[in-house]
């Protein structure tokens, strides 16, 4: 991971965890800028972090919807 600097502004919820790494979604702000949904694995401390997704809030609005409109048990 590069070196930018980031703060977690809220811890919304914890997906999976193992050993070592939890895979959580938080609001989070990088390098100072605007806060984003971030999709990411970390160690318990959240010094290390793995490789993620980071979404607007527009990004993320339009995720819900599609996932609100899929049906999970037929494609699963």
């Amino acid at each position: 991971m590069s070196n930018k600097k980031y703060e977690v502004i809220e811890e919304i919820a914890k997906l999976s965890e193992n050993k070592k790494w939890n895979l959580e979604i938080n609001l989070i702000r990088w390098s100072g800028n605007e806060t984003k949904y971030d999709f990411r694995t970390f160690n318990d401390d959240k010094t290390k972090i793995g490789k993620g997704i980071a979404l607007t809030k527009n990004e993320m609005n339009k995720l819900r919807d599609i996932l609100n409109n899929i049906d999970l048990e037929n494609n699963a």
